[in-house]
């Protein structure tokens, strides 16, 4: 199958060369021309821009886009709305807001150009292990796209499937984010309070080794957290700055939405959100505060 992809960030540009693996024909286009020439040596096809992109694809065509979510991909779709024909079909592989997929689907249905949705997982390591792919659009679309997920999956068979309608693909890949958040802060917490017990002198990348077989928290994120402190277990020159992508903030605010409790995802973003304060101020109030009702003492900041 020969499939254009639009954007040739790290992971578009590594789901470009395993589709290559997979004996699919991957025409490429990038704003940098760099981008483009690396994705060439690798097996690519290259195309000087969008137009003669689309030109070297057959009939219905079919294209993928992996570049950043909001205004970027926004321009994206809209230029190919207009540049391709009935019956193609457009992939959003990046993390876009659902609703915002729900909106393209629908602008793309009435000029009967298909939309298909892709939450992707995999992050760096998906060139050799694969991508989980969380598909929403049309069955019958995405069966014919099927070639294409059995190559990026980690199997044909495992790792992918359709989710639902336009938009529940990005909407389950939103959900999965704010999992992850949850995950990633349980599992800082708790080496948190290992390192703070010196009684013991424990050793934090020798007890990820040990989680890593048996455990009930055993999981692909305590290997990747076990292979960082290997490397280095203080941390010291490693800044407590912690950014988000928004997939967090967005599924925060669906759980509000929907009036179901989630405190774990809500704390693991605020804790995020916290990580990036410089000298917070709420905290500096408490101080002040608890100095006016009881008299005790303040730290001056340095």
């Amino acid at each position: 199958m020969r499939i254009g992809m639009i954007g040739l960030g790290k992971m578009g540009a590594n789901m470009t060369q395993r589709l290559i693996r997979g004996g699919h024909e991957v025409v490429v286009t990038d704003v940098n021309p760099q981008a483009v020439k690396m994705s060439v040596d690798l097996g690519a096809i290259g195309s000087h821009d969008l137009v003669d992109m689309i030109g070297q694809l057959p009939s219905p065509r079919v294209v993928w886009v992996m570049i950043p979510a909001g205004e970027p991909t926004e321009t994206m779709v809209t230029t190919l709305a207009y540049t391709m024909s009935a019956d193609d079909i457009i992939i959003d592989g990046g993390n876009s807001n659902y609703k915002d997929s729900v909106r393209r689907g629908e602008m793309l249905a009435a000029k009967d150009i298909h939309f298909v949705d892709v939450g992707t997982s995999g992050g760096v390591w998906g060139l050799d292990n694969g991508y989980s792919l969380m598909i929403g659009g049309d069955e019958a679309i995405i069966e014919k796209l099927r070639p294409i997920f059995e190559t990026l999956a980690p199997e044909p068979n495992l790792g992918w499937g359709r989710v639902g309608a336009v938009g529940s693909g990005h909407f389950v890949k939103m959900i999965h984010n704010g999992i992850e958040y949850g995950m990633m802060q349980a599992f800082a917490e708790g080496f948190a309070i290992m390192q703070a017990k010196t009684d013991f002198d424990l050793n934090m990348g020798d007890i990820a080794k040990i989680w890593q077989h048996g455990s009930v928290v055993r999981s692909w994120l305590l290997d990747l957290t076990a292979e960082a402190l290997a490397h280095d277990t203080t941390l010291d020159d490693i800044a407590a700055f912690v950014p988000d992508s928004g997939e967090g903030r967005w599924t925060v605010f669906e759980a509000i939405d929907l009036n179901v409790s989630a405190p774990i995802i809500t704390l693991a973003l605020e804790r995020r959100i916290r990580s990036r304060e410089n000298a917070p101020y709420a905290d500096k109030l408490l101080s002040v505060m608890r100095n006016q009702f009881g008299g005790h003492s303040i730290k001056k900041s340095d």
